[in-house]
């Protein structure tokens, strides 16, 4: 079966706290049934934060979006009804249950997908804006870029200081 169609990110919606066993799940799903050629990813967006207890700093990973889980798919109704009967899915999120697809907007601002170096066109000493995380909407001049690191330093001005910030690829964007 030949597909001509672009997968695209679909948001998957889960029971609470089983975000971790439909992503195992999906993925086992994929390799039992051959269908690499239709499910590409599945991920769950998470972010590193910061908790003290006990009066000790300890950093765990936090999900950005609870009792969701993001999947990249070209959707056909076979695979709506493989992933739909995965244990712990509840459904899609689009009207009435039908899968409606991310923006290639909505990707790049959650992180979805990593932006290689080919795909990323900014140099040190170009303006840049901040387009999601703590900082968003912020302006600021690119410092260095680490390509195996995935991570650029901005210098932004904070308080009337100029700050170094060091954040992903995905989080900024060209002026």
């Amino acid at each position: 079966m030949e597909n001509t169609q672009q997968p695209l990110w679909y948001v998957i919606h889960t029971y609470s706290g089983y975000e971790s066993t439909v992503e195992n799940n999906l993925r086992n799903m994929v390799e039992n049934n051959s269908l690499q050629d239709y499910i590409f990813d599945v991920k769950i967006p998470v972010e590193d934060d910061i908790v003290e207890r006990n009066g000790k700093k300890k950093q765990i990973q936090r999900k950005k979006f609870p009792s969701y889980v993001f999947i990249k798919m070209i959707y056909t109704n076979h695979i709506w009804f493989m992933v739909t009967q995965t244990r712990g899915v509840t459904g899609f999120v689009g009207p009435a249950g039908h899968p409606l697809p991310l923006t290639e907007e909505e990707v790049k601002r959650m992180g979805l997908e990593v932006v290689t170096l080919e795909d990323f066109d900014i140099k040190p000493g170009d303006d840049v804006k901040v387009i999601n995380g703590a900082l968003e909407n912020f302006l600021g001049v690119v410092d260095s870029i680490s390509a195996e690191r995935q991570k650029v330093k901005v210098i932004v001005s904070m308080f009337g200081r100029q700050t170094p910030v060091e954040l992903d690829f995905s989080q900024v964007e060209k002026l």
